[in-house]
């Protein structure tokens, strides 16, 4: 009798809550590729879900992190500090300005957690901001922030009070130019603060720069500069959620800096370690001067050997990882828009650096969620992994780890324009 995979394994061992977006059994990984339990090779376009920017086991975050082993693995976050610890902070801040601090924790969502428990805190206000098709992760609160998918709060409710959400642009759907569609929501967010709750009650408002499992998303840079001065107006903290478009992604080490708009809270995770687990809630030097000890906290946040793997991402960002990111990207996003003008399928190719979508639709301009999902498991069986995403699950992403060489784009695109193909209705 044939040994058990490692996905059939599974099935006896955990709930279906643990579920995976393939049946994949991975045991390594190298660069863009990992390697399944029968020795397949796959090339690898979900990088983990946007967390080893850097590739599978980079060689000088690895010899970092295990140089960190040698010396402590634990301190105990309560407890004591470090150099890593001492060093990631430094080496963040550095980027993003002397007038912020910064906060260790392990995943997004308790950075998200952290976040709006600072806002609450020091503005003593109730009220949160959210933005529909946003994702902010799976805790009670976080399920509440999020509305991307109804699935996520089933069961879960009554959830965190005092949320509302606000419209955040999708003009290809809306139908509308980007400045009537900027318009729009802005007109919404004033019905919000006229008619459910006044701006003064309102602590901060919580979005992602470049929206991700919403669809990725890029909105109008005067969205987000019209959201910074409506805040500024009311004394709402702006908090952008750069989960998955911090750490080089988008072609910036923020994606914050494409829209010349600085949010006054930002959390960070997924690839600020390259697969350990590490998150961050960094925010201006007044706020987190006002976060009293002891109304926040956790064991293992900003483990040392977390932290040394991060000190290690940032300088390979510093020295031009970031930056390849963008060119590639660049490159990538016109073999897609070359192959969106050959199939009227593809309603639109977005995104920036190297977190790009492709959204796709039926004859008669509605999501197809069934030609995406044929096109990623026909790309699964031609040996490359993609994840999709949007609040129909109509948007196939490209999440490529940033050290992507073209050749590997071209292999990627052979085989996504293959599976494209064959996907396709017969007409």
């Amino acid at each position: 009798m044939a040994e058990k995979s490692l996905y059939e394994k599974s099935l006896d061992l955990f709930p279906p809550v643990a579920d995976r977006a393939t049946h994949l059994g991975i045991i390594r990984g190298e660069g863009t590729y990992v390697w399944d339990e029968t020795g397949r090779k796959y090339l690898d376009f979900a990088s983990g879900v946007a967390v080893v920017n850097c590739g599978h086991n980079h060689p000088f975050v690895v010899k970092k992190a295990k140089e960190q082993m040698d010396k402590l693995i634990h301190g105990g976050h309560n407890v004591v500090y470090y150099p890593s610890y001492i060093e990631l902070a430094e080496k963040i801040l550095g980027h993003v300005g002397g007038d912020y601090k910064i906060y260790f924790s392990n995943s997004g969502a308790e950075a998200n957690e952290g976040a709006i428990k600072l806002a609450k805190q020091v503005t003593r206000r109730p009220g949160i901001i959210s933005f529909k098709r946003s994702f902010h992760g799976r805790t009670l609160a976080m399920t509440t922030l999020t509305a991307s998918n109804a699935r996520y709060r089933r069961n879960y409710e009554g959830l965190l009070p005092s949320v509302y959400y606000a419209e955040y642009p999708y003009a290809i759907r809306s139908g509308l130019t980007e400045e009537q569609e900027v318009a729009r929501c802005l007109a919404q967010l004033d019905e919000i603060f006229h008619d459910l709750i006044e701006p003064e009650q309102v602590a901060c408002m919580i979005l992602e720069p470049v929206q991700g499992e919403g669809g990725y998303i890029v909105p109008p840079k005067p969205f987000l500069q019209a959201l910074r001065k409506i805040c500024d107006e009311h004394g709402i903290l702006l908090a952008f959620d750069e989960v998955q478009t911090g750490f080089g992604r988008t072609g910036k080490i923020f994606a914050y800096e494409h829209f010349d708009v600085k949010p006054d809270i930002m959390t960070l995770a997924k690839a600020i370690a390259n697969g350990f687990p590490l998150s961050a809630v960094v925010a201006r030097r007044s706020l987190m001067d006002r976060w009293p000890a002891g109304t926040h906290g956790g064991t293992f946040g900003g483990n040392p050997v977390a932290c040394a793997a991060g000190v290690a991402v940032f300088e390979l960002l510093e020295n031009g990882l970031a930056d390849h990111a963008a060119e590639i990207g660049g490159y990538f996003k016109k073999r897609l828009e070359s192959l969106k003008e050959r199939h009227d399928e593809i309603m639109e190719v977005r995104g920036l650096g190297l977190m790009i979508g492709a959204e796709f639709v039926d004859g008669q301009g509605r999501p197809d969620a069934a030609i995406v999902a044929r096109i990623q498991k026909k790309a699964l069986e031609k040996g490359l992994i993609l994840l999709t995403c949007g609040v129909s699950k109509n948007v196939i992403r490209f999440i490529p780890p940033l050290i992507v060489e073209k050749d590997q784009i071209d292999r990627a695109m052979t085989i996504f324009s293959e599976s494209v193909e064959e996907s396709l209705p017969v007409h």
